[in-house]
């Protein structure tokens, strides 16, 4: 008996897809609920699972295919699979593999690890379901250096392998990276954009990650980080300009009596801004648990279209991949986003005396449409304040 596989419905608004890659070849065996194709949305990229055990019968999609919802991706030929819970046999490998020829049957995460430390995938045991290598074998490969490089074994000199190269690659952009482009500029284009600056003293902050760190990962397991800092900072901020947290609508300005803040993220196929719902009803410990799952699993391409809409206000840290200053750009329809950089300790002025201090430089985007020049500079001075004394957000001052 032959069965369908058809596109899901994809969330709201969204209705193609691009068929990123298959993760079953025709004829090969799977169990029930194993993944058979992944597919890549606007925001998302999603596996697509099996819903009986047997064989590929017949790909209808190939890689590359834009499909709507709805569409025939391929049929299964129900009952020749692997029983259920075990791993369908793995075809034997052959002698010799050309250089990364099963990379497009690795997960997003699996594969950046492999590009960008030029490994061997072939040379990778992979403890995952059906042999597959999971992020775990790479990063155990890597520390003890079982894996090899790809290329290792050749001898020809440089100027050699340099005439037998490829000096160009064109690969084609994802639908992910086509909407960031395209939400980035609707920004420049619609918004009439500003940025403000100021800087912020750190030694609090730090002085109560180091006071209470340890007791703070015993207590909750995890890390007690910047982030929940700000998330918090920028909510008492918000609380007072609410215009900030607002946004336009046609004739009308929306203002938002919640504060679902996006926490942008680096993912391997562009930035993603995973949402914490109702922030301000969140601990410090239950802000720092959900950023650190939505970053994992942005980096694992997990997130769902939900969790990534929605949201009043964002919060964006460059500073993690070393950026000193930056405008952030606005993400529509959201009226201002913050901007934290790295960390640098610079000759202040504190009282009469010259002292060293952490300072990290801060920038608000806004929307000048909405956001007065006076009400963005009150709202960085806030942020500012908070950081600076943090009993002010206990006390929401």
């Amino acid at each position: 008996m032959s069965v369908e596989i058809r596109v899901p419905t994809l969330g709201e608004s969204v209705t193609e897809a691009t068929v990123a890659k298959w993760l079953k070849g025709v004829g090969e065996a799977f169990a029930v609920d194993e993944p058979l194709v992944e597919l890549e949305t606007d925001k998302v990229t999603l596996e697509i699972p099996a819903s009986v055990a047997g064989t590929i019968e017949k790909i209808e999609a190939d890689e590359g295919a834009t499909v709507e919802v709805g569409a025939l991706l391929g049929m299964i030929a129900e009952g020749a699979g692997a029983p259920a819970g075990k791993p369908a046999a793995a075809a034997p490998a052959p002698a010799t593999k050309p250089p990364l020829a099963d990379l497009s049957a690795l997960s997003p995460a699996v594969r950046r690890l492999i590009e960008e430390n030029n490994l061997d995938p072939a040379s990778i045991s992979g403890t995952g379901k059906d042999s597959r290598l999971v992020k775990g074998d790479v990063l155990q490969a890597i520390k003890d250096g079982s894996a090899k490089t790809m290329g290792a074994a050749t001898a020809a000199s440089p100027r050699a392998a340099r005439a037998d190269e490829t000096r160009e690659e064109r690969v084609r952009i994802s639908r992910l990276r086509k909407r960031i482009a395209e939400r980035l500029k609707e920004a420049q284009n619609t918004a009439a954009m500003l940025t403000t600056f100021n800087e912020v003293d750190m030694t609090a902050v730090m002085a109560a990650r180091a006071k209470y760190r340890d007791t703070f990962e015993k207590k909750h397991g995890v890390k007690l980080g910047f982030m929940s800092f700000f998330v918090k900072a920028c909510i008492v901020a918000l609380r007072e300009l609410p215009s900030v947290n607002a946004e336009i609508d046609g004739d009308e300005m929306v203002y938002k009596n919640y504060y679902d803040i996006g926490v942008a993220v680096s993912a391997p196929k562009g930035l993603v801004v995973p949402v914490l719902r109702d922030a301000d009803q969140l601990t410090f410990a239950e802000v720092e648990k959900s950023i650190a799952d939505l970053g994992m699993r942005a980096r694992d391409g997990k997130l769902t279209m939900e969790e990534m809409t929605g949201g009043t206000f964002t919060v964006s840290n460059g500073g993690v991949f070393g950026s000193l200053l930056s405008t952030p750009i606005l993400n529509p329809p959201q009226s201002g986003i913050l901007g934290m950089h790295k960390i640098d300790k610079r000759a202040m002025v504190v009282g009469d005396e010259i002292k060293i201090r952490p300072i990290m430089y801060l920038a608000l985007s806004y929307d000048h449409r909405i956001i007065d020049g006076r009400e963005a500079v009150t709202f960085l001075v806030r942020v500012k304040e908070c950081i600076e004394d943090p009993q002010r957000i206990l006390f929401d001052m």
